[in-house]
């Protein structure tokens, strides 16, 4: 059975890569550089009298064991993806607080009778979900950039925090958004051929698909 230092440099990567969970692209670069440092050191060692065998055997043990190196490499991969996901929530939160009133004017039901209470209460609820959600992604996006540039273990819990809060932010939004539009389409069946309301449903449903993708993300990185 091989032994540590018999653990050469593509190995090493290898079992970095099956460990680490997060964005793509930066789990590459992280990679990349790891790699770059690696070879660095092993060609330093060969120029110092090593065979090749034994400057890469040199270089990966003093790199450090996957033990020592994923905690680091996952908890800038979760503060990539809390930027991720906090910009994708600020775009969704701030587009439907700014044209999700858009899609009703000029209907033929919107100068008709007040809707009833328990859906006015409910819109104004998705109104300040929204308000909410902003809110938490401006704060994720802060506390990404300052995770993954100080590495501070506070740092790390207060991004997972608002990062889970975020989650929770979006989850409730969804539903609450969802009861609405079938409330809406239960009150105005003409909603379902109004053209703004297609288009708006449309936006909304690609939005969700690019929110859900991140939200994913983010879980497992931090997971």
């Amino acid at each position: 059975m091989r032994g540590y230092q018999d653990v050469l440099v593509e190995q090493r990567l290898g079992e970095l890569a099956g460990r680490l969970r997060g964005p793509a692209r930066l789990k590459a670069d992280l990679l990349t550089e790891a790699r770059h440092a690696l070879l660095d050191a092993v060609e330093a060692y060969r120029e110092g009298g090593l065979s090749p065998a034994e400057a890469e055997r040199r270089a990966v043990a003093e790199f450090g064991s996957p033990t020592q190196l994923v905690p680091g490499y996952q908890a800038e991969l979760a503060a990539g993806a809390l930027r991720g996901l906090a910009l994708r929530a600020l775009v969704v939160a701030v587009a439907l607080m700014a044209g999700g009133d858009l899609t009703w004017r000029g209907s033929s039901w919107s100068e008709g009778p007040r809707p009833p209470a328990g859906y006015l209460v409910l819109h104004a609820s998705l109104n300040g979900i929204w308000v909410l959600v902003a809110g938490l992604a401006v704060a994720g996006l802060l506390l990404g950039f300052l995770a993954a540039r100080y590495g501070s273990s506070r740092l790390n819990r207060l991004a997972r925090a608002v990062g889970y809060g975020l989650t929770g932010g979006l989850a409730g939004g969804a539903l609450a958004g969802t009861a609405l539009f079938g409330w809406s389409v239960g009150l105005w069946e003409a909603a379902l051929t109004w053209p703004p309301m297609i288009i708006g449903a449309m936006l909304v449903g690609t939005g969700w698909f690019a929110l859900a993708r991140a939200t994913r993300c983010w879980l497992l990185s931090a997971c």
